[in-house]
């Protein structure tokens, strides 16, 4: 029995490295992308244009494999928050938008993918 309930936790945190880490599934996606300010921030630090707080350069780090993997690894809740900040980028800063995508996918491989995934179609 000893066996079974180790086995199961080895399994159990196996599969919960498949997934990014959950410590920022209840940041504040609203007030992000109702401040003009922060957004533009942030914005900044994933173009390493600008300053990046502690979560700005988490997600900074983890955006160029969401893009690959279409958020392969993201929790339903970060799928979520991230659908709402980039629609919001893409709304309020499209030539940022713009840049971004092409420093995190250059040759533009998984651009369609990801746009599907953005716009709910994946």
């Amino acid at each position: 029995m000893r066996v079974l309930v180790i086995l199961s936790c080895v399994i159990v945190a196996a599969l919960a490295a498949d997934k990014y880490s959950s410590k920022y599934d209840n940041f504040d996606v609203e007030t992000l992308i109702s401040n003009e300010r922060l957004l533009k921030a942030y914005i900044n630090c994933f173009l390493e244009k600008g300053r990046c707080t502690p979560e700005g350069s988490d997600f900074r780090k983890t955006l160029p494999d969401a893009i690959e993997t279409t958020c392969a690894k993201c929790t339903e809740k970060q799928k979520t928050n991230i659908r709402k900040v980039i629609k919001a980028i893409q709304a309020k800063h499209p030539k940022e938008w713009d840049a971004l995508v092409k420093k995190n996918d250059p040759s533009g491989k998984h651009r369609d993918n990801f746009d599907k995934f953005i716009h709910g179609s994946s």
